[in-house]
């Protein structure tokens, strides 16, 4: 079993990684690790500069770089929502902790997401959201150890089911 007891947060951009790995890591004791704030530290700009001025696949390899470097132990660890297209660091994360996939269906998602450039989100020429949702929906699931539905849930009620679920996968593990 995995000592480290890591928790990595998975999903798409504005399901709440960052907001639910805050209030979880305090509930829980442990640190809390954002993965887009240790790039922008690491490059010295934001995320959308970094793609404005890198281009899509100079950022993912600056992503990539950044979380498979992460070493750290009882954290929350909040990724950017492309992490998934790294391999170096899904497996890197993967093999230090558990991997949460926060999921959203595309409509509530769609309701959230104001403006995706400002954010920092990764879409390629001509890429809509839909288009970005069901590329990546299937790489979160291929990663993820489980998958928090948040269809219904408040940011309290989503950060529940998550603990609700790693300690049933945590005991579970102990078998």
């Amino acid at each position: 079993m995995n000592t480290q007891r890591n928790i990595i947060l998975i999903g798409m951009p504005g399901v709440g990684k960052s907001t639910i790995g805050v209030i979880a890591a305090k509930e829980l004791g442990y640190q809390f690790v954002d993965a887009d704030l240790l790039i922008q530290q690491q490059e010295g700009r934001l995320l959308h500069e970094i793609i404005t001025e890198d281009g899509v696949e100079g950022f993912l390899k600056i992503e990539n770089q950044v979380n498979a470097s992460i070493q750290t132990e009882w954290a929350v660890i909040s990724t950017g929502g492309s992490v998934i297209y790294g391999k170096e660091a899904m497996e890197h994360l993967s093999a230090m902790g558990t991997v949460v996939y926060l999921k959203l269906p595309y409509p509530a998602l769609q309701r959230r997401l104001k403006n995706l450039k400002d954010r920092g989100v990764v879409l390629r020429a001509g890429q809509t959201l839909r288009d970005l949702y069901e590329e990546r929906t299937p790489l979160y699931e291929k990663y993820a150890d489980l998958t928090v539905n948040e269809y219904g849930l408040d940011i309290e009620g989503t950060r529940e089911e998550m603990e609700r679920q790693l300690r049933e996968y945590w005991g579970a593990k102990k078998e």
